[in-house]
């Protein structure tokens, strides 16, 4: 028995050496400086929305994702294209309970050209009390996915003229949002205006390695690809190269795609996605979501900033929402024997959990979580014109990339499945 065990040992640890220095040579420094160095250079203008920078960028990724080996989620493109639109809404009409109502109480939020909406009908009555707390209540409601009239208690009504004031793009496929300053109950409303829109073309880059055994089920890596591009000027610099954000996380979702597609082992289908316009509101993320049963997703690593050290040094990241699942739990025990630790998010208080590409699965039950090394209490080069190559460690970020792919290994193999996040206590 001895000597069997004894075989079995040498047998995983020849196998772990194997693998381990297959991940090294596959996810190495040389590559991640190549790819790191293109997304972030001066000739991508800071990869902004709506640019030709982003455009760059997203044929850069795409032809990245071809020649390692993934496959096109749909059709013959990776590119994952969809709309936004600019609104410019006039002439707005509205009457409550049957007496006309001021347009400066009405927030109309809408992509349709002609503008008529009635009460009663299809639409949902949220009602934001004088306890409630607007951001939190309120402000998820801005993109709902289904029509909704939002009744606000005068008592926030220095918030909502701030928020009647803020011009913001919305997807081609959003529903109707109606906010109305009232303190009187909803009975009938009508509302009527004109809308002259702009429509905006956006893409995602999303390619999929199919499971061997478990295809209809999903892993997800993912950071997001656009960022700032050309402001004023700043001691003759004038380009938001966005190294860090996130250039770093796309650039550690394209090494994923490179060693897993030469792994040739997983049994669950692997995506990998590059999210556009999350600077602008996190649409790249919002639309892609919607593609997807969140039932089928088992794990989202969504990859935000980790090109500089973390708040407890080398080989080390946090996980945003840690205590959401027992995802970091997993990721832990895949790591051990590693100089490698993953800890709980040390900032609360920043409601990162929220702020970055994960939400909208998570928001959906689905255990998907930020990894980030970024310390956004002292970050000096964040959404400045020096987040620049030169101030990463791309040392460090080699190894974090290696880490998420070693503790993704029991997930991606379908023997581990994340807890999912409780949706009903999340705001």
């Amino acid at each position: 028995m001895r000597k069997i065990g004894g075989l079995v040992l040498a047998l995983i640890v020849s196998t772990t050496a194997a693998s381990a220095q297959q991940l090294e040579k596959v996810i190495n420094i040389k590559e991640v400086t190549r790819i790191e160095s293109i997304l972030a250079a001066d000739d991508m203008e800071g990869r902004r929305t709506f640019t030709p920078g982003i455009d760059k960028a997203a044929a850069f990724i795409a032809e990245e994702f071809k020649k390692a080996g993934l496959k096109p989620v749909s059709g013959n493109s990776f590119l994952q294209s969809f709309s936004m639109v600019r609104p410019d809404i006039r002439n707005i009409n509205a009457s409550l309970n049957g007496n006309a109502f001021a347009e400066e109480n009405i927030i109309l939020l809408s992509v349709e050209k002609k503008i008529d909406i009635k009460l009663p009908g299809s639409y949902k009555i949220i009602n934001i009390s004088k306890e409630d707390d607007f951001r939190a209540k309120g402000l998820p409601l801005l993109t709902s996915a289904e029509p909704v009239i939002v009744a606000v208690d005068p008592a926030h009504t220095s918030i909502f003229k701030r928020l009647k004031n803020y011009k913001q793009d919305r997807m081609s496929d959003a529903a109707n949002v109606v906010f109305v300053l009232t303190s009187d109950p909803i009975n009938t409303l009508s509302v009527s205006a004109e809308n002259n829109t702009e429509e905006k073309p956006l893409a995602n880059v999303v390619g999929i390695l199919p499971g061997k055994s478990k295809p209809d089920e999903y892993v997800i890596f993912s950071g997001h690809y656009d960022h700032l591009g050309i402001g004023k000027a700043v001691n003759g610099d004038s380009i938001y190269n966005g190294a860090n954000d996130d250039a770093a996380g796309t650039t550690a979702v394209m090494m994923l795609a490179q060693y897993f597609a030469k792994q040739k082992n997983n049994e669950r289908s692997i995506v990998f996605a590059a999210f556009t316009a999350e600077e602008v509101g996190g649409y790249g993320s919002q639309y892609f979501s919607r593609q997807f049963n969140p039932d089928k997703v088992m794990a989202m690593f969504n990859i935000e900033m980790i090109g500089t050290d973390s708040k407890w040094g080398k080989n080390s990241a946090y996980i945003t929402g840690y205590e959401k699942t027992d995802m970091g739990k997993i990721l832990a025990k895949n790591l051990e024997g590693t100089d490698f630790t993953f800890h709980p998010d040390p900032y609360p208080d920043q409601d990162l959990f929220y702020r970055s590409d994960n939400a909208t699965l998570a928001r959906l039950g689905v255990p998907a979580h930020t990894i980030s090394t970024s310390k956004m209490d002292s970050e000096k080069h964040y959404h400045t014109v020096e987040d620049e190559l030169a101030t990463l460690d791309l040392e460090n970020m080699t190894r974090i990339i290696r880490a998420i792919a070693l503790s993704s290994r029991s997930i991606i193999a379908g023997k581990d499945t994340p807890s999912r996040v409780d949706s009903g206590s999340l705001r």
